[in-house]
């Protein structure tokens, strides 16, 4: 029996995924962050899980009104990710 896939689940998933996609993203434009320390690494990290939220929250509302950008939208939520992490690693304002 295949188990359901419910809107919890499927959230849970694209959530993964774009973590994933965030995080390696961010090490491909900065690799830098190999350098930098493990408090620096999860400050970080930390940055990015702040406003998965909200970027989240924004990527659906944009797929929803054009979902012809449903693409595009996920790359920008992975960008934009991706840059605060930056910002806390380059020691700037968040």
């Amino acid at each position: 029996m295949n188990p359901v896939n419910t809107t919890h689940d499927l959230i849970d998933t694209l959530g993964k995924r774009l973590a994933h996609d965030a995080l390696t993203t961010l090490i491909r434009l900065y690799p830098a962050i190999r350098e930098a320390t493990e408090a620096q690494q999860e400050a970080a990290c930390a940055a990015m899980r702040a406003i998965s939220r909200s970027t989240v929250d924004t990527m659906i509302d944009d797929a929803r009104d054009v979902p012809g950008l449903a693409q595009v939208a996920y790359q920008t939520a992975v960008l934009t990710m991706a840059l605060e992490g930056i910002k806390v690693l380059k020691g700037g304002p968040t």
